[in-house]
């Protein structure tokens, strides 16, 4: 089978050099010689094998040690995708949003506890999300544009992997366990063609401390791939999905390349590729892109 190992940096902290590459070219059978996709950040080495991509990429994560290096390794042939969801909170933004909300009553600490036993799949996502929605009853909806306005930032490469991909005709979903009223706002500012989520119930103008249901969890994010994957009549190995928390875990899995990115110990495990150190670029690094073929979102 023909494969490809693409080594990736932070482009902040570009520590890639010829040795490097030399490295993990000695772990890997039968490798080509490493070709640049941008110097210092990220390179693709391709090679033949029949063993599965998740053990050969494991085994340079060993061999690299303490190298801030992310590998992920694949067939050739399809690295390319056509379908992109993603999640947003800690993902495409840096933040979770209900933790934010939760500050301006109080209880973000509290909040915040809850939200990342959920994202670790210590709790179940869904009764998780109601009783945190719960303890932002009577909350200002103004307070959802201070958040967006004042705390709420973008992850970088977040704009230029959507830019990209949109540019070579891929589809590009925010799917997110959120809210509307945050989505709507962050899938405008990155470029995505669609978003979805969950909503907060509002009355004259403040939040119920209810949200619509059904929620969007973990089997929502999931149909949402599949879903869109049937309307664009697309193939598994076509779809990219990337998150962070266990509620993710359902369409990372199910795609063709699923990302886990700066995530959960556990879904770092479970995923195909794992991002720990780059930013979003890497995920453009990772179909095989090179820095020039970039676009600006």
């Amino acid at each position: 089978m023909s494969l490809v190992a693409t080594l990736i940096c932070n482009p902040s902290n570009p520590a890639l050099d010829a040795t490097a590459l030399e490295a993990a070219r000695t772990v890997l059978p039968t490798p080509n010689t490493a070709v640049w996709l941008s110097e210092g950040v990220a390179a693709d080495i391709a090679f033949a094998s029949d063993e599965a991509p998740a053990t050969i990429a494991e085994r340079l994560r060993q061999a690299r040690g303490d190298f801030p290096v992310d590998v992920v390794v694949q067939p050739v042939a399809t690295r390319r995708k056509k379908l992109f969801l993603a999640d947003m909170d800690s993902t495409m933004i840096g933040q979770e949003c209900i933790d934010e909300l939760a500050d301006f009553v109080g209880l973000k600490a509290h909040v915040a506890a809850i939200t990342e036993r959920a994202m670790h799949g210590e709790i179940e996502f869904e009764p998780a999300l109601r009783e945190r929605v719960a303890l932002l009853k009577g909350l200002s909806l103004d307070v959802i544009a201070q958040v967006l306005r004042e705390r709420i930032t973008l992850t970088p490469g977040g704009r230029e992997l959507v830019a990209t991909m949109r540019a070579h005709g891929a589809y590009a979903c925010l799917v997110s366990g959120g809210f509307t009223q945050f989505t709507g706002a962050v899938a405008a500012k990155l470029g995505f063609q669609e978003n979805r989520a969950n909503e907060l119930l509002v009355d004259g103008g403040v939040l119920t401390g209810m949200v619509a249901e059904p929620i969007l969890g973990r089997a929502a994010k999931l149909a949402a791939l599949l879903d869109l994957r049937e309307q664009l009549d697309l193939d598994e190995v076509d779809t990219l999905a990337v998150g962070d928390g266990a509620n993710d875990l359902g369409m990372i899995q199910a795609a063709g390349l699923g990302v886990a990115y700066h995530a959960k110990p556990a879904v770092a495990a479970a995923a195909h590729a794992r991002i720990d150190f780059g930013d979003l670029t890497a995920l453009l690094y990772a179909q095989g892109f090179k820095r020039s073929e970039f676009v600006t979102g």
